[in-house]
Order: C-alpha cells, then structure tokens, then sequence
C-alpha cells in the first residue's frame, strides 16, 4: 500500500473542558476521497482545521506526505499549505471582489501571477465547472446560490492543489443542483488526481463523492469503511444517522417544552 497522504496519529482537541477530538486515527490514501460524517457540534470542522493548521492540537500527530507538521515554522507551514485548497461552507466568496478575482485570488495573493495570466485561469476554471466567460466580471451577489458554489469550487481548484478540503458542500442547496456539485466534485478531483477529504450531514452527497466514510461520535471516529459497506456497518450508531432516526444511541439535546 502506498504511504499515506495524511495521516493522523493520536489527535486530541479540548476547548476548556469541552473534549472535541479524542484521539482520532486516520489515515487518508493519495487520490482517496474520504468523507467525515457526524451530527452538529461533533467535531467535524475542528478536525479539519487542525489538519490546515489553523488550529494547533493539544496532542497527537498529523503528517501530510510523511512530514509532521505540528510546530512547523512559518516557511514550512506556506509550503505545506500550497498543497492544499478548500470549499468553504456557504462558498465565503469575496462580496467586493468580481467573479474572476475570485477564482483567482489565490494565484495572484501566493504566487504572485500577473492579473492577466490569473485571469485566464479563472476563466479555465470557471469553464472546468460550467460556467462561462460571461460571469467573470460579474460580482457574488448576482449570481445564484449554485452558482456561487460553483465558483467558490473553480477557486479551490484553481490552484491545481493535490489535497482538497470539502466543508459541507452541498448545504443550502436544492437536491438537483446539490448533485450538480456533487457530480463538479468528482470531477474535479479526479481530473486533478487530488486527496479529498469532505465532511457533511448530507448522506446522497456522501456516499456519491466518497471511495470511504468516517463516523464521528463524540470526539471519536467510531466507523471506518468503503463507502459500500455503510449499509451493513454493524454499528447502531452509524446506522441511526444514515437514516436518520430519532430514536436510537445518539440522543439529541431537546429542552422539554
């Protein structure tokens, strides 16, 4: 087997007393589509963002290619990180910035590229996701909510990077253009041969973009496997959230009325 993309190792995350990760396990493949599913506030986000860097664990490791990357210094961090892009929840596009800027604000803020070079790869880019040249100069606010997902995809790709991180990516979209996106992400990632690392509640999208799903419980990965074997997981807790259930292990905080 080839030697992980990203591999984590014992990763702890507490804010005060709240334990939000506790001691996760994963190891992702290069060209491996992971998804992480779990309910609200059970750690998903924070677990990528100790991945980005952007939050520092309490314990544990967390290697990309082999290489930890806890305590790295600034200049290590921006090498690691050119590696990586991701879709934001919500596609936190720049209000103020037009279309094209966007996609390609990552090539002229990092690397520098001329306007007009970064230019046209936005507009590659923009083509790569459906959309054409005519929205480049337009600004977020006139387009539609799939349409802004799009483009916040055109610029997580812009880049080329070899690891993408998807942050709920289908979340306020109707089931047709959520399939849209989820067919755009596939694509995406396969042309690019990337590692893609996914988390959201949404279970068509899931197992569609995913080769296997995590389950995180509690601060806990409680389920690993191929995205087939989600169905006959053998574990109660897996089981009520794909279907999702109120009855059942996991029990929702519901004051009585």
């Amino acid at each position: 087997m080839a030697s992980p993309k990203i591999s984590l190792r014992g990763v702890t995350k507490a804010f005060g007393p709240k334990k939000v990760l506790q001691g996760i396990e994963l190891d992702v493949a290069p060209g491996e589509s992971m998804v992480v599913i779990g309910g609200s506030g059970t750690g998903k986000s924070v677990l990528l963002k100790c991945i980005l860097g952007l939050l520092k664990p309490d314990q544990g490791s967390i290697k990309v290619d082999g290489e930890e990357t806890r305590g790295l210094s600034d200049r290590d961090r921006a090498r690691i990180m050119r590696k990586f892009g991701m879709l934001f929840q919500g596609g936190a596009l720049f209000d103020s910035l037009r279309v094209w800027e966007n996609v390609a604000f990552g090539p002229i803020q990092s690397d520098g590229m001329p306007a007009d070079q970064a230019r046209e790869v936005a507009v590659a880019k923009l083509g790569a996701v459906g959309l054409g040249p005519e929205i480049s100069d337009l600004f977020p606010s006139e387009l539609s909510g799939g349409m802004q997902k799009r483009v916040a995809l055109a610029r997580a790709i812009a880049r080329e990077p070899e690891i993408i991180f998807f942050d709920e990516p289908t979340t306020g979209l109707d089931p047709i253009m959520a399939d849209v996106i989820n067919d755009l992400i596939v694509k995406s990632v396969s042309s690019l041969g990337a590692t893609a690392i996914s988390i959201t509640h949404d279970m068509a999208s899931a197992r569609k973009i995913g080769h296997r799903i995590g389950m995180l419980h509690e601060g806990k990965l409680i389920w690993q496997g191929p995205v087939a074997d989600i169905d006959h997981s053998g574990n109660a807790y897996v089981d009520q959230f794909i279907h999702g259930r109120a009855e059942g292990p996991i029990r929702m905080q519901v004051r009585k009325l």
